[in-house]
């Protein structure tokens, strides 16, 4: 089962895969230096974290998701939900507009997701 939580460097280096997956490991390597001012060692390194967390792939010297950046926000705001709020969205829902009023928009935007889902 994937680990879904990642620091922020990895979290960085998982989002330029996103951005530019299918990419060759070589790629990412030049890509990261660029970006992230990386040796080749350092991308490889932090590349095989999260390919043994099973969020990545390194195939063949392609570098792929094996878990989308929306399944891995989804999973992650569960997991963050299940730890902090013991699993209970309306806790979690308490806990959020207790500091900020819900706009109109955003109450109608949560009763479209509600009904969407088939919770209402």
């Amino acid at each position: 089962m994937a680990e879904y939580k990642l620091g922020e460097v990895e979290m960085r280096f998982a989002n330029l895969i996103w951005d530019n997956e299918p990419i060759s490991s070589g790629e990412l390597a030049k890509l990261c230096e660029k970006e992230l001012d990386w040796k080749k060692s350092t991308t490889y390194t932090i590349l095989r974290r999260v390919c043994d967390r099973e969020l990545f792939q390194n195939e063949r010297g392609t570098v792929t998701s094996l878990v989308s950046r929306k399944e891995f926000d989804a999973m992650r705001s569960k997991q963050f939900v299940d730890e902090t709020f013991s699993g209970s969205l309306p806790k979690f829902l308490a806990a959020f507009t207790s500091r900020s009023k819900l706009s109109e928009q955003e109450i109608k935007e949560l009763k479209e997701i509600i009904e969407k889902n088939g919770m209402y």
